[in-house]
C-alpha cells in the first residue's frame, strides 16, 4: 500500500497535529527532513504529498530548494494530491509558475500589530471547495512568514487575509497551499516560541495566553481541513 509523504524544510517545523490524525486513522507515512540533507523522494510513489514550513525562501538558489521545486512539479504533473504549508505553499506556487515576493508586513504569531487576532476569510471559490467542507469562516490562524505569493491566472484564491491577501491557494485539481499554520501543537509551539528569532522578541507570556485563547477552534479547524484533504486524496 502506498504511503503519504511528509516533507520537512526545517527540523522544528514538523507535522504536529497532522501526525496524530494520520496515526489515529492508521494511515502510513514517510517523513523526510530536507534540512538534514535527506532527499525529497519521487512523489509519484505516494498517495499524497505534504510539504511543511521552514525559514528558507522559495527564491533560494540552493540545491535543497531546487530539488523541492523539481519534486513539487513532478507531483503536480502527475496529479498527486498535494498540501503545502507556509514555505510549502510558496514552493508549490513557484513550482507552478507563480512568484514569491516580500509581503508588506511580517505576520508573526496569533495577533497583528494592531492587537487583532489573525483571521482568514473564505472567498466564494473557497466556500464551495471540498477542502473547506464543514469549516466556518473566518478562521483564526497562526502565522510565521515574511513573504507571500503572486498567483498565475490559472490558480484559485480560496481564502484571504487582511495583511496578506493570498492565504489559501488552489494550484491544481488536488493541489493546495496554506500560508499560515493549522498544524501547530503544544510541543511545537513551545519550541518555536523559544527558538524562532521573531517569536523570541515577543512577550512570551502574552503570546502563550493568546495561543490558548484560539487553540480549541484552531485545532478543530485543523482536523476538519486535514481530514477533508485526506478525503480528496482518497483516504
Amino acid at each position: 500500500m502506498k504511503k503519504i509523504l511528509l516533507v520537512q524544510n526545517e527540523t522544528i517545523e514538523g507535522p504536529g497535529l497532522l501526525r496524530g490524525i494520520l496515526q489515529e486513522r492508521g494511515i502510513s507515512f514517510d517523513l523526510v527532513d530536507l534540512s538534514k540533507g535527506e532527499k525529497y523522494p519521487d512523489p509519484r510513489n505516494y498517495l499524497a504529498v505534504i510539504v511543511l514550513g521552514g525559514p528558507d525562501s522559495a527564491n533560494d538558489h540552493t540545491y535543497k530548494m531546487k530539488m523541492e521545486l523539481w519534486r513539487n512539479r513532478e507531483a503536480l504533473d502527475a496529479g498527486i494530491p498535494f498540501l503545502g504549508i507556509c514555505l510549502g505553499l510558496q514552493s508549490l506556487v513557484k513550482s507552478a509558475g507563480g512568484h514569491v515576493v516580500r509581503n508588506a508586513v511580517k505576520e508573526i504569531g496569533v495577533k497583528d500589530n494592531e492587537g487583532n487576532f489573525y483571521e482568514i476569510e473564505l472567498t466564494e471559490e473557497g466556500k464551495y471547495d471540498p477542502l473547506f467542507r464543514g469549516v466556518q469562516s473566518p478562521m483564526r490562524i497562526f502565522h510565521l512568514h515574511g513573504e507571500t505569493v503572486v498567483l498565475t491566472p490559472a490558480m484559485k484564491l480560496l481564502a484571504a487575509g487582511k495583511h496578506c491577501t493570498n492565504q489559501v491557494v488552489k494550484v491544481g485539481p488536488k493541489a493546495y497551499g496554506i500560508q499560515g499554520h493549522f498544524e501547530l501543537d503544544d510541543g511545537m509551539f513551545g519550541v518555536w516560541a523559544a527558538k524562532d528569532p521573531d517569536l523570541c522578541r515577543m512577550d512570551s507570556a502574552a503570546l502563550r495566553a493568546d495561543y490558548e485563547k484560539v487553540k480549541t477552534g484552531y485545532r478543530s479547524n485543523c482536523r476538519k481541513i486535514f481530514e477533508n484533504f485526506l478525503a480528496i486524496a482518497g483516504q
